[in-house]
């Protein structure tokens, strides 16, 4: 067969995978949309409480979506402010600093920490929870806290493999460019390797912002209940929309009761969507920014 024959034959797979793969996406939007958009109304969000005493916390909802939203967002962010400057620091000692037999048993660790389910670390979080309650009777427990660490944990190689792969792809001359007039190590790696892979950071950030937001293994054991409200404290139980979908999925009663996980499932991939663009807003100032720096003199 001719080379060039080849090259059309691995660029027509190529292109019928991408279009599987958006033909997969739309047909699973589409059937969200489909199942679940007429249940998307204020009893879903408030269930029967009045919206703007529940937008202000003056009244809890216990039959609507609005906690298991508030508290889905605080579990995600939490997580990520506690895993994404463990994750940048661990990435770039592994790509900047660490040599020989060290770079290699950690390597193999974080590797091995990737592997692990996340019903696992639902367990172990569930065991450190009944330790400290034993050292501490009624003041620690499953909560909206030890439930972001577990997650923190759990994402933890994405950031590290993002920030590592990140670092270690610069070409050679870039990374000598700031060394050459006269940086420090440190000043070469803030200014100018750092924000040379600002787009790669940030989709390993994106990935753990998604892993965080759908994990229902880790949280189900570490905090989330059915009926909590909205949290007022780190230290409480916490409702989140990943639970929320699958309560209904094992026990609803009938079709419209499924009908609303389906809605739900919506309303999580919307907050996806969400945290996605502000990651992306995020991005592109740093990169203006940095930008507007270079070019002024």
């Amino acid at each position: 067969m001719k080379p060039r024959r080849i090259d059309h034959l691995v660029a027509l797979f190529s292109h019928l995978c991408a279009l599987t793969l958006l033909l997969l996406m739309v047909t699973l939007v589409g059937y969200l949309l489909y199942r679940g958009h007429h249940t998307i109304d204020r009893e879903l969000f408030f269930g029967w409480a009045d919206p703007w005493q529940a937008l202000t916390f003056q009244r809890q909802v216990f039959d609507g979506l609005f906690p298991a939203l508030i508290g889905t967002t605080l579990l995600v962010g939490l997580a990520i402010l506690i895993a994404a400057p463990i994750g940048l620091a661990a990435g770039i000692y592994l790509a900047e600093y660490a040599r020989g037999t060290t770079r290699t048993v950690l390597n193999l660790l974080f590797d091995l920490l990737s592997a692990i389910p996340s019903i696992v670390i639902g367990l172990f979080g569930l065991a450190v929870a009944i330790v400290l309650h034993r050292w501490f009777p009624g003041r620690f427990g499953p909560c909206l806290l030890l439930s972001a660490l577990c997650l923190a944990l759990l994402v933890l190689p994405y950031l590290i493999r993002a920030t590592q792969n990140a670092l270690e792809s610069i070409d050679p001359q870039i990374r000598q460019s700031g060394r050459s007039m006269g940086a420090s190590k440190l000043q070469n790696l803030f200014y100018i390797l750092l924000p040379h892979r600002l787009p790669e950071l940030t989709s390993g950030l994106i990935l753990a912002i998604g892993r965080c937001a759908e994990d229902t293994a880790v949280i189900m054991l570490t905090g989330v209940v059915a009926t909590a409200g909205v949290p007022h404290s780190i230290l409480q139980n916490y409702e989140a929309i990943p639970f929320y979908i699958y309560t209904v999925a094992s026990q609803y009663t009938d079709a419209t009761e499924l009908n609303r996980g389906f809605s739900a499932a919506l309303i999580l991939i919307t907050l996806c969507c969400g945290l996605f663009l502000l990651a992306f807003f995020i991005q592109h100032h740093l990169q203006r920014r940095l930008l507007f720096r270079q070019e002024k003199p």
